[in-house]
């Protein structure tokens, strides 16, 4: 139960901290590159921003019901994505918000306390 004042968790996996070498720490676990879903984390290896493409996001563009957004952490400054691939989500009906991977980290917490159905897909910070 929680306390008065304080909101509950939100469902799923949520960063807790950055780790020495620009990682991100889950659940007791440490990744480099990190995708997060409403149901789970796992790691990733992304491309350098100037090629992501929709085949790199595939792994959590699959969730059904498809995600209403993916936030894209750019790793520790803020990088904008090939506009090939803003479109490429746009025709499948999903948003994209890209922001330095902290604060996508940050705006992930926020957003599953909300219960919003997104994704995330974390760049590393080193």
């Amino acid at each position: 139960m929680a306390k008065l004042g304080q909101d509950p968790a939100p469902a799923g996996p949520v960063v807790t901290a950055f780790a020495a070498g620009g990682g991100f720490s889950v659940q007791g676990e440490i990744y480099e590159g990190i995708f997060l879903t409403p149901e789970r984390a796992f790691a990733w290896s992304p491309p350098a921003i100037s090629v992501l493409a929709i085949a790199d996001l595939e792994p959590v563009l699959a969730l059904d019901p498809p995600p209403e957004f993916v936030l894209l952490g750019t790793g520790r400054r803020l990088g904008f994505p090939p506009r090939t691939l803003t479109r490429a989500l746009e025709e499948r009906g999903i948003g994209l918000e890209a922001m330095d991977s902290r604060a996508a980290a940050r705006t992930w917490g926020l957003l599953r306390g909300e219960e919003r159905w997104i994704v995330a897909a974390l760049m590393p910070l080193a």
